[in-house]
């Protein structure tokens, strides 16, 4: 393992790929995602991700010599981007602000990457047996340092008294929710964009109630 928490999937360095290769690898990974998503490591099966790539099983295999080895490469892929904005979280004037930035974009990609939430919860599901590693390393202590930048809002009365910890595990549970359930949102509102907007309201509202300080909130 890596020292940066990066997943690994087979060892020895990585050789220089031709621009085909690195075009039937992307086919594989986009056909894996659909595949993932749709129905877990458990269920998704090399067959299925072959033939949503449009290729034969051992020509896939040639890229990849294992489904595990598809799904940690996803992985690795969904991290770095999938923890950039709670990176990006940091110390503002507007305590209130920054957090909402966060919410925002946390809904933004409930919307455009789906399937992404959708692989990240089965594997934490299923006891993250692929991302443990990764979690200890990476996500834990950027867990903590945000968690310490929010207590310190809160202290200071720029925020609304708050548990940093279950703020994060809120937003997480709430707007992950849209991508995660999209299957019975989509029947329960199947106005699509109609509904969207309205979520992105209340979603947005619940926080700002949340985290507004008491003189602020007076004054709205």
């Amino acid at each position: 393992m890596a020292d940066d928490g990066a997943l690994s999937s087979r060892p020895g360095a990585a050789k220089p790929r031709s621009r085909i290769q690195r075009r039937n690898r992307k086919k594989i990974l986009e056909a894996a995602l659909d595949v993932f998503s749709q129905h877990g490591f458990r269920g998704a099966t090399l067959d299925q991700i072959a033939g949503r790539a449009g290729m034969s099983k051992p020509n896939m295999l040639y890229y990849f010599d294992s489904k595990e080895a598809i799904h940690v490469e996803l992985l690795n892929a969904l991290m770095s981007e999938w923890l950039a904005p709670l990176e990006a979280l940091q110390d503002a004037e507007d305590p209130v602000a920054e957090i909402m930035g966060y919410v925002r974009s946390k809904m933004e990609m409930s919307r455009v990457m789906p399937r992404e939430s959708r692989l990240f919860a089965g594997e934490i599901l299923q006891g993250a047996p692929r991302m443990a590693p990764h979690l200890k390393a990476a996500l834990k202590p950027l867990f903590d340092r945000k968690c310490a930048l929010i207590r310190g809002w809160s202290e200071s009365g720029r925020l609304a008294p708050v548990d940093a910890e279950h703020l994060l595990f809120t937003i997480w549970a709430v707007t992950q929710h849209y991508a995660d359930f999209e299957a019975q949102v989509d029947v329960l509102m199947p106005e699509k964009e109609a509904a969207w907007r309205r979520a992105c309201a209340h979603v947005e509202g619940l926080f700002m109630r949340l985290l507004t300080p008491a003189r602020e909130a007076g004054e709205i």
